[in-house]
């Protein structure tokens, strides 16, 4: 404490020091240093100067704002960034529902890449992928259906890479078989034995830095009579992004061990990047639509509590059981890492819906993605009155 300056003095120039730069604090500080410089050192005085640096405080924090921030995105208009190369995965790249009755051979195709790509509006950073896009490609398959796995290792990596389906039945899933060097090519088959939802990832070591860099995926094995036909599907991952460099850094940004291995993410994402599926990729469905979100988490380390703002799930296949009857009626499904869930839903009203962890910190570090509803109001459904906010008075 300075020399002559008592408690209660002190205790308001440190109240008053976490306000300097804050919106709206300029006029109320200047009312509290007057207020000051007239107490004389008597106590009455000093109890009113700290009251109404208080008040000062209230009044800066109802006008305070927090540049970085990211949850803009949820109930605000699209931000805009530079043009950038972009390896995130376009949430409608599913193949068609199968039609046939009997099995196959299906040939899987995967090259692992390794990209400097777009991370947000301010940096870059090196991914791994599978053919060139996180998430990795989505693949469907048929209950019983032999699987032929081609994974080609790209001439330029720097990286042995490899893959491991949790839909096979077998040591590693293919991890082992596939563990390719750069420019190796290896392959494998297996049989899909279980119909459901199923993650797919890298398994050199350590995993967990694989996976936190891009290499994850989803593998559907439908049911022998199929899914029940809806308007239209989506492909949605989660993932995590660690790096040495802060969140909202600049320019090439590097990977950090030491932050994953502590499970302390910069970045939390959804189909690669910041921005992907609100400023890239944003989904698109019709009023009287039914959509389908195929949803996984790659991680490698957090659960996701996965919601969708402004809607409710009509159907949830919970853990991406497709022989399981769906649980119906619910507003945000929880998802392991290295897991994934099928959400079904009628579009009913247009508008912006946004598609969130519930973990809602997490908006702060990127992750967030838009579902773009459009068509005829139904006003028995939702009626709101106009707001001046909304035409951008």
């Amino acid at each position: 404490m300075a020399t002559g300056q008592t408690a209660g003095e002190e205790r308001v120039i440190s109240r008053r020091s976490v306000l300097v730069g804050s919106v709206g604090a300029v006029g109320g500080l200047v009312a509290a240093d007057a207020a000051l410089a007239q107490a004389g050192g008597a106590h009455a005085d000093h109890a009113g100067a700290v009251q109404t640096a208080q008040a000062a405080e209230m009044q800066a924090a109802q006008h305070r704002t927090y540049p970085g921030s990211l949850s803009n995105r949820i109930y605000s208009v699209n931000p805009i960034h530079p043009d950038m190369a972009d390896i995130a995965e376009n949430p409608t790249n599913i193949p068609p529902p199968i039609t046939r009755r009997e099995t196959a051979t299906v040939r899987i195709d995967l090259e692992t890449k390794e990209i400097e790509a777009h991370l947000d509006e301010r940096a870059m950073f090196r991914f791994w992928t599978f053919n060139g896009t996180v998430p990795g490609p989505f693949i469907r398959v048929r209950v019983g259906d032999q699987v032929e796995v081609h994974l080609k290792n790209s001439e330029d990596s720097w990286m042995m890479h490899n893959v491991d389906f949790h839909a096979c039945t077998g040591p590693g899933g293919g991890a082992a078989a596939t563990t390719a060097a750069p420019g190796e090519e290896r392959t494998f088959t297996f049989k899909a034995l279980n119909p459901g939802l199923y993650v797919y990832h890298c398994a050199v070591p350590p995993v967990a830095l694989h996976i936190a860099n891009g290499m994850y995926g989803l593998i559907l094995v439908e049911p022998e009579e199929g899914l029940p036909p809806v308007d239209r599907e989506f492909y949605v991952m989660q993932g995590e992004i660690y790096t040495e460099e802060p969140f909202g850094s600049s320019g090439l940004l590097t990977e950090s061990y030491d932050k994953l291995i502590n499970e302390r993410p910069e970045c939390f994402v959804l189909n690669g990047h910041v921005g992907a599926l609100t400023d890239h990729y944003p989904l698109k469905a019709q009023v009287g639509e039914t959509v389908r979100i195929y949803f996984g988490v790659g991680g490698p380390n957090y659960a996701s509590g996965f919601h969708v703002i402004g809607e409710i799930f009509d159907k949830v296949y919970q853990l991406g059981s497709v022989t399981s009857p769906p649980v119906t009626d619910v507003q945000s499904v929880m998802v392991p890492p290295g897991a994934a869930t099928i959400v079904e839903f009628k579009c009913e009203v247009p508008g912006r819906y946004v598609l969130v962890d519930h973990a809602l910190s997490r908006a702060e570090r990127g992750l967030a993605g838009y579902l773009i509803v459009e068509g005829s109001e139904n006003l028995e459904a939702f009626n709101a009155p106009p707001n001046e906010h909304d035409s951008g008075h």
